[in-house]
């Protein structure tokens, strides 16, 4: 297959988050392709160096820094050091979540926050912090991202699809408030990628993939690369009237 190739990426600042592994990998490795300048953070060091490492020879290779988004003020910080060092940032990814099954009886006032710090608070200061560089610029592209896991009303994990659901209200929300400055918002909403967490926790076997599988209408295994292309068009100039929109990318399994 031959897949688009997007000009207006080639030199523009890009930062993502929840880089290191997983779609976030495969998201740093896309808009590298296309001639992106990257910046990715993560709180995986190990991971995060090796892909940086790995995709050292390209154009514009990415830059990864160590960053807990948790810590707001940290990631704040960061993101002031990435337009120092590349520019401003055209486009943010607010990638980075953790889809921890957890049972009702088993939450805690504590895991809802921590959940909650991780799956939903992070995207609104990023883009926050965000929002002066691309003013810089004449306008950007924020992608966030939330999950059909809240649609079907996952019984696992409710802070989690409590937290993914928010996030298009948050979407919404952003894309009225910065559309004056030609900032646009979107969300992607991914189905069962299979990336190696995935397989490791929740599909170990060959079955527990095809299960899932046939219960998309395109009954083809979904990786994190479908969802990497769906994040460049979003960056690119190409969706520029697209704003306050959710994309689903899940192979038809609702």
């Amino acid at each position: 297959m031959t897949f688009a190739n997007y000009p207006s990426l080639s030199g523009r600042v890009v930062f993502v988050t929840g880089g290191a592994s997983g779609i976030g990998a495969d998201i740093v490795r896309a808009f590298t392709g296309s001639g992106a300048k990257v910046a990715f953070v993560d709180i995986q060091e190990e991971a995060g160096q090796a892909l940086a490492a790995d995709l050292a020879g390209a154009e514009h290779g990415p830059r990864f820094f160590r960053c807990d988004l948790t810590d707001i003020e940290a990631t704040r910080a960061i993101i002031a050091e990435v337009g120092r060092q590349l520019g401003p940032i055209g486009v943010l990814v607010n990638n980075a979540a953790n889809d921890d099954r957890h049972e009702i009886d088993d939450v805690t006032p504590e895991y809802w926050d921590w959940s909650q710090s991780i799956n939903l608070r992070p995207q609104f200061f990023t883009a926050q912090a965000v929002r002066p560089q691309m003013q810089a610029l004449g306008g950007g592209s924020i992608i966030n991202f939330s999950s059909i896991a809240w649609r079907g009303g996952a019984p696992n994990m409710p802070s989690y699809t409590t937290a993914k659901a928010a996030v298009l209200g948050l979407t919404r929300s952003l894309a009225r408030a910065f559309g004056a400055d030609n900032i646009r918002v979107n969300a992607i909403e991914p189905g069962a990628v299979m990336t190696e967490k995935q397989h490791a926790l929740w599909y170990p076997t060959p079955e527990s993939v095809e299960a899932m599988v046939s219960r998309q209408c395109i009954r083809t295994v979904l990786l994190g690369e479908e969802i990497a292309r769906t994040a460049l068009f979003l960056g690119a100039d190409d969706s520029r009237m697209i704003t306050k929109q959710s994309i689903t990318v899940d192979g038809g399994l609702r």
